[in-house]
């Protein structure tokens, strides 16, 4: 699903375009979501239950720290995609995929409707028109696990945006990611039908690394197919490269958009989420009940904090932000700091009494 290996190339190659925050960061941005990927993940992670539970814990976090989640849903996908699509039904188990998934749509917009979040019917594939929000300025940032969401265009996209405890959201900015490779859009483009995209089949053999220096020299498809060793790296004989680079470029505009948040309405959750789908009333209304409770509380804090002039976000520690991996390595330089320090005082006691 996605880029094959663009994340692994950007940590090796861009690591300044990936920055690591906390969902509170995320408060009072509008998001875009990929719905199929929402749901996917809760449909592996627990293939017992109907993941409609997990979206329904995740948007009411969302909601409780003041993010407002826009839930876009795929249309028909562009031709070129059907082979991927069929195989990965097949590799899920799915008999009927299409009834399944427009079943599980249904209900998914019912839930969504009543959690009042607005949701968008994308033409095609959701991450296009999802990465096309973002570049209108309609929303702030996309949400998804698909990588996909960059070459369509998005400025800025979430990775592991949940609600674990512990868990850190990685950001990957994409005009930073432009500069630090010194490729332009249309150039980056390319190189991820390179990488290997779900639109058409990719050069053989061609690894992450090679793929960019060929980029960052050819500068387009057309002129490293002059230049690759096609024994080494063949190139398929029909080679969709212009459709998939098609497809990116020319993501759907959105038209007429208005967005609008209502309050979720719990009689109606607990009618559809328990009486329909068979959830358990009593973790329905505790999950409301602590809903609610969290939401104000944490509108509370930032508003104390307001009034004391330290909004959270301008807070010092907090724009230099050290992440879990840093925080080892910060330690030990300050362990080594002071050695030094003591090192230092101590020669000049030593010097000011022997010269005394």
């Amino acid at each position: 699903m996605g880029i094959t290996k663009l994340a692994e190339l950007i940590r090796s190659d861009a690591p300044d375009a990936i920055s690591h925050k906390d969902i509170s960061d995320y408060t009072g941005k509008v998001i875009a979501l990929d719905t199929s990927i929402v749901l996917n993940q809760f449909r592996a992670a627990t293939p017992s239950y109907s993941p409609l539970t997990g979206v329904f814990f995740r948007t009411l976090t969302f909601l409780e720290h003041d993010i407002k989640p826009v839930f876009v849903f795929d249309g028909k996908p562009p031709g070129e995609k059907t082979a991927v699509l069929e195989k990965r039904a097949e590799a899920a188990g799915w008999s009927s995929p299409k009834r399944t998934a427009s079943s599980q749509t249904r209900d998914c917009l019912q839930l969504l409707k009543l959690l009042g979040v607005p949701v968008i019917q994308a033409p095609g594939d959701a991450e296009a028109l999802c990465a096309r929000l973002v570049r209108e300025g309609t929303v702030d940032a996309v949400a998804s696990e698909d990588m996909d969401t960059l070459p369509f265009g998005a400025n800025i996209l979430i990775r592991q945006l949940n609600a674990k405890r512990d868990g850190e959201v990685i950001e990957y900015s994409l005009p930073r990611l432009l500069e630090k490779l010194q490729i332009s859009y249309q150039e980056f483009v390319d190189l991820c039908i390179l990488l290997g995209c779900d639109y058409c089949d990719k050069i053989a053999g061609l690894g992450p690394k090679r793929a960019l220096t060929l980029i960052q020299k050819h500068r387009t498809i057309e002129n490293v197919v002059l230049h690759v060793n096609r024994k080494t790296h063949p190139v398929p004989i029909i080679w969709k490269y212009k459709e998939a680079r098609k497809i990116f470029l020319d993501a759907p505009p959105s038209v007429g958009l208005e967005l609008t948040w209502t309050e979720p309405d719990e009689e109606a959750l607990v009618g559809f989420l328990c009486h329909c789908k068979h959830v358990k009333e009593g973790r329905v209304r505790n999950r409301m009940m602590k809903f609610r409770q969290m939401r104000e509380g944490k509108r509370e804090e930032r508003a104390k904090e307001q009034a004391a002039g330290r909004c959270r976000q301008t807070r010092m520690e907090n724009f230099f932000r050290i992440t879990r991996k840093r925080a080892v390595v910060s330690n030990q330089l300050q362990t080594l700091s002071l050695i030094l320090a003591v090192f230092i005082c101590f020669s000049f006691v030593l010097f000011f009494c022997t010269t005394g």
